[in-house]
């Protein structure tokens, strides 16, 4: 069965289909596949107000311009659990501190399987709730995997890949993973209202990263400000 969700574009709403794009990218082929995340007029109107309350950002269309990708780890889980999870509209209780900020439920554009292969959940430049301070103007990449079920080459790979991807399509400035998102503070790109709200993450883990950047080194992106 195909899926379907809604997508607000132009200001109205259509129907996308579940499919596979093969994307060139040199000695090989990245294969995305749509695997859309519910986007529906709940979903849409929580995330105009967390980029009005959190980010201070008005605007009548829950979107972004990309200048980052930020590369994380789901923690544990499956794809098909992982999927689910972003595929509600509002956060989970239990994630008290990011409740009190907005009930938007956390999400990303790319989840990456454990065999590599690349689903995405949104457009690019759709609005997705991952990292705090910058979701309005980053990419977010969500990868299977956590401290007890080590990322592998395969999704290395992929997400070497898929930056390469993304970078094609974009003006993309900076490549980060979530952990190094702190040094981003205090800076004119961090865009949070509230001073006090942070976490400290460890994901996707520094060998992660540097192995996904030694694949793209020729892309020149930045991981500081």
């Amino acid at each position: 069965m195909k899926l379907r969700y809604w997508l607000l574009i132009t200001g109205s709403f259509c129907v996308l289909n579940t499919s596979t794009t093969a994307v060139a990218q040199n000695s090989g082929k990245l294969n995305i596949v749509q695997k859309p995340i519910v986007f529906n007029q709940k979903r849409q109107q929580l995330s105009l107000d967390y980029l009005h309350k959190r980010h201070g950002i008005q605007k009548t269309r829950p979107t972004i311009v990309p200048r980052m990708i930020v590369l994380h780890f789901t923690g544990s889980g499956t794809l098909n659990s992982n999927f689910n999870y972003f595929n509600k509209e509002e956060i989970e209780q239990a994630r008290t501190a990011n409740k009190n900020q907005s009930a938007l439920n956390v999400s990303a554009h790319y989840l990456v399987d454990r065999d590599g292969t690349v689903y995405q959940l949104l457009p690019d430049t759709i609005f997705a709730r991952h990292i705090i301070g910058l979701n309005y103007m980053a990419i977010g990449v969500e990868n299977v995997g956590g401290p007890d079920a080590p990322l592998t080459e395969a999704q290395v790979r992929a997400n070497a890949a898929l930056v390469r991807h993304l970078c094609a399509r974009h003006k993309i400035e900076y490549l980060i993973g979530h952990s190094e998102y702190s040094i981003f503070r205090n800076t004119v790109l961090w865009k949070e209202t509230n001073s006090n709200y942070y976490t400290g993450k460890a994901d996707p883990g520094t060998d992660f990263m540097r192995k996904v950047r030694a694949l793209v080194p020729n892309l020149k992106l930045r991981s500081k400000p």
